[in-house]
């Protein structure tokens, strides 16, 4: 089960939060270009920024608690997961928040 651990958290996390979603209708999701350009740059940028440190050996996974499928540089599909799966839980609370209080992003017609 220790294999699982981060996909676990990473479970844990969207559970603690999709249901924003439709509860809330925060919609992020029907704005999915938005959704894309706020996750593209976090993923590319700290993807990048993991292969530099695991090229360097400054940064490790333990094999024990990933899935082990490993993408181009060492780099675990779950550390990619990762920087999808926080990111996406953070706009989907910063939204549910801007719903509940009424507050306009700035983009959005009065």
């Amino acid at each position: 089960m220790a294999k699982f651990a981060y996909l676990a958290v990473l479970a844990g996390c969207l559970g603690g939060a999709l249901w924003l979603e439709p509860i809330l209708r925060v919609n992020v999701l029907r704005r999915w270009r938005r959704l894309l350009l706020t996750l593209l740059p976090v993923v590319v940028i700290f993807a990048l920024w993991d292969l530099a440190a695991i090229a360097a050996g400054h940064w490790t996974f333990d094999p024990e608690q990933t899935t082990g499928v490993l993408l181009p540089g060492d780099l675990p599909l779950d550390e990619l997961l990762f920087f999808v799966v926080v990111p996406f839980c953070a706009i989907l609370g910063f939204e549910a928040v801007r719903a509940v209080l009424r507050w306009p992003a700035g983009d959005e017609s009065p």
